[in-house]
C-alpha cells in the first residue's frame, strides 16, 4: 500500500480537478448536466483512481487503477477540446489545461510502467 497523499500524481490530479471546477463555473447554465457534469466527473476520477489504487494490496492492482486514472485524463482532454470547439473556452485556456494534462499523463504512465513490471 502507498500513501496516496504523498504521490505527486495524486497532488497534481487534485489541482487539475480544482482547475476544472473553476473553469466550468463559467460555462453556460444549460450545460450544468451536460459537459460541465462530464468534465467534473472525469477530473475527480483522476485522483480518485490513484487513491483507490494506492490502497490496494498489490502493485498490479495499483497499476490497473493508475491506468483507469489515465483513461479519465484522456477523456478530460477530449472534453476540453470539445469545449474549445463549441466556444466555451479560449485557445489560451485549452493550451494551459492541455499542458497540465500532458504532464500528468506522463507522470501517470511512468508509474504504470513502474508498477506493471513488478
Amino acid at each position: 500500500m502507498h500513501n496516496f497523499k504523498e504521490l505527486h500524481v495524486w497532488q497534481k490530479g487534485i489541482d487539475m480537478a480544482q482547475n476544472i471546477y473553476e473553469l466550468t463555473s463559467t460555462f453556460p447554465s444549460e450545460e450544468k448536466f451536460g459537459i460541465v457534469s462530464q468534465m467534473r466527473r472525469s477530473s475527480v476520477s483522476v485522483p480518485s483512481n490513484v487513491a483507490e489504487g494506492a490502497g490496494r494490496k498489490t502493485d498490479k492492482d495499483f497499476s490497473n487503477f493508475l491506468s483507469m486514472s489515465l483513461g479519465s485524463q484522456f477523456e478530460l482532454e477530449t472534453q476540453l477540446i470539445i469545449s474549445k470547439r463549441v466556444g466555451f473556452i479560449s485557445d489560451e485556456q485549452l493550451a494551459k489545461e492541455s499542458l497540465e494534462l500532458i504532464e500528468l499523463q506522463k507522470m501517470t504512465r511512468s508509474l504504470v510502467d513502474k508498477f506493471s513490471r513488478v
